[in-house]
């Protein structure tokens, strides 16, 4: 169960990475981190933790298709 978890903490960071502007992107990481404290193993919440650090890092990529002509 507590993998099954770990697994949905780490596709709503994905979502938000692929849906929000960086601002946002960030509160729902914190507010998924501190959630995810509650009812994750230390190891697990680790793993969570490495997992949020590097999505942040990563910028979010517009892609030509959703750019509006101008």
């Amino acid at each position: 169960m507590s993998e099954q978890l770990l697994k949905a903490c780490k596709e709503l960071i994905d979502d938000a990475r692929i849906g929000c502007t960086d601002l946002v992107f960030k509160d729902i990481c914190l507010e998924v981190l501190s959630k995810g404290r509650a009812v994750l193993s230390d190891k697990q919440f680790e793993n969570l933790v490495a997992y949020t650090a590097a999505k942040m890092k990563t910028k979010l990529e517009v892609k030509p298709e959703f750019l509006i002509p101008r």
